[in-house]
C-alpha cells in the first residue's frame, strides 16, 4: 500500500458567502508517481447557489486544473509535488480545494474514481 494525499475542488459563485458546491478530487500519490483529477460540474446545483454563476468560467477553471496535472502547458517544467501544493494551496477564487486528507492505495486511478463517486456525485 503507498500513501496517497487528495482534495476536494471546490466551486464557490460568491466567494463572500463561503458557499460551495464539490465539483472534482485531486489526487497525488508520491511513491506512484501519480498525479490527476477528476472533475463533474452540476451546472444545476452551482445555478442552486448562485443564479448568475458564471458556469463557463467555473469549467475552464477546472479544465485548467486537469491540464496541470497532466503537465500541459507551465505546469509541465514543474514536479507533481510542487503542481499538487499549487492546485491545493488555499486561495479566495471561484474555484478552491478542501484541507488535503490522506489515505492509502495501490490503485490511485480506481481510489480517484471512488473518491469522486463519494465526494462529488
Amino acid at each position: 500500500m503507498s500513501l496517497f494525499e487528495y482534495a476536494t475542488l471546490r466551486a464557490v459563485p460568491r466567494v463572500e458567502r463561503g458557499e460551495f458546491v464539490n465539483v472534482g478530487v485531486v489526487l497525488y500519490a508520491r511513491e506512484l508517481d501519480f498525479l490527476a483529477a477528476q472533475v463533474q460540474l452540476d451546472e444545476r446545483r452551482l445555478l442552486a447557489l448562485d443564479p448568475a454563476a458564471d458556469v463557463p468560467a467555473v469549467q475552464a477553471a477546472l479544465d485548467a486544473v486537469c491540464r496541470a496535472c497532466a503537465g500541459t502547458g507551465p505546469a509541465g517544467t514543474t514536479t507533481l509535488r510542487q503542481r499538487f501544493g499549487w492546485l491545493t494551496a488555499p486561495r479566495s477564487t471561484v474555484l478552491q480545494a478542501s484541507p488535503v486528507h490522506l489515505g492509502t492505495t495501490d490503485d490511485p486511478r480506481a481510489e480517484l474514481d471512488r473518491l469522486l463517486d463519494k465526494l462529488v456525485r
